[in-house]
């Protein structure tokens, strides 16, 4: 039998990408939530409701790992009864998690339990890592903080190696997400620094964050805080190096199975980082810009040149006037689901009614 990865909260953003990549990596998969909602459909699904033992605890017995991501999403108000859910849900679900793994015959190898990169202090004088880093005050904090001692204070098995994830803003291509909601602001003229712009941005792209995942499940000897982020974190008026570039993109075509988009792109005076999510086929059909950085050496591309950028590269773009792009942008598919892809199509081939 293949080793068990269980996933509480596998139907939100990351838990659904994580129980794709261990799925599509040969693990047994079981994901548990609150709903059926935004599953991915890997694995077996059970159902709980975060707060009390029920039949999903049977899931963990002899488990590889046991990942905790639930917990209320905190892109809401902050209004009292809102906080409430947001704190108690996050400690209530590792609580009883605490207390399904003490009951096991055959506790599980690992628990690795989400938390945040909000745990430390706004620090704008040095980096907070998890030897040095000072605890913050606020809203945020605190609920990082006591879901950390909701964590540590399970008793669990010696057997049952524990890590808690203290996770920073994690970017990948899907709606509603920080990407998401960064991109539709610079998009929309909005992408400038935040204020002084002297607040360092921690963020660690999906793929890296996977690869964590994976680093800490495979080292035994690894156990405690962990902090999963990028080893720069830049501060907010780096994203944006120079002026108020002003972008706009437009989608032109996309192909039927998701993988491949086309867009056009326009932007601009102003330098600026930016972060490729997928492979990305840049042709300038107006103005120039001079790209840098990631192994890309400085050059300046002009009406007619084109260019490519690798999936999880990143550039610096400096756009002296103005400049408009066309893009290809493209996000290969997994072997397995690429498959089903074609199959789908196949079907679908079969019974398509015959033109009289």
């Amino acid at each position: 039998m293949n080793p068990v990865i269980v996933i509480f909260g596998a139907n939100g953003f990351i838990g659904r990408y994580l129980t794709r990549h261990f799925a599509r990596n040969g693990k047994e998969v079981v994901a548990i939530a609150r709903s059926r909602e935004g599953w991915s459909g890997d694995g077996m699904f059970l159902e709980w409701d975060g707060k009390t033992l029920g039949p999903w605890a049977l899931a963990l017995e002899g488990a590889e790992a046991v990942i905790n991501l639930a917990g209320r999403s905190v892109n809401c108000r902050y209004h009292e009864a809102n906080r409430n859910l947001i704190r108690d849900s996050r400690v209530d679900a590792t609580s009883v998690i605490g207390e399904a793994i003490a009951a096991c015959k055959i506790p599980p190898k690992t628990w690795i339990n989400s938390s945040t990169a909000t745990w430390y202090r706004h620090a704008e004088d040095k980096p907070q890592d998890d030897w040095t880093g000072e605890g913050g005050k606020g809203f945020s904090c605190e609920v990082a903080q006591a879901w950390e001692d909701a964590f540590f204070q399970a008793e669990v098995p010696a057997c049952t190696r524990k890590v808690a994830l203290r996770i920073a803003m994690v970017l990948a291509n899907e709606p509603a997400t920080v990407y998401d909601v960064l991109l539709k602001l610079t998009a929309r003229g909005l992408g400038g620094r935040m204020g002084s712009g002297n607040q360092h941005v921690s963020w660690i792209h999906m793929e890296d964050f996977l690869r964590a995942v994976d680093f800490v499940i495979n080292d035994p000897f690894l156990d405690g805080i962990v902090n999963v982020t990028a080893p720069e974190q830049p501060i907010n008026r780096d994203w944006i190096i120079f002026g108020t570039p002003v972008a706009r993109s437009a989608q032109w075509s996309a192909s039927k199975d998701g993988t491949t988009t086309t867009h056009v792109w326009d932007c601009t005076k102003g330098r600026f980082r930016w972060y490729f999510h997928a492979d990305e086929i840049v042709h300038i059909i107006e103005g120039s810009v001079t790209v840098q950085g990631d192994g890309i050496a400085k050059r300046t591309l002009g009406v007619g040149d084109a260019a490519l950028f690798r999936a999880g590269s990143w550039s610096e773009w400096e756009v002296e006037e103005y400049v408009r792009k066309h893009a290809i942008l493209s996000s290969p598919l997994h072997p397995t689901v690429s498959f089903g892809v074609r199959a789908a199509r196949r079907i679908a081939r079969v019974f398509r009614p015959k033109a009289k």
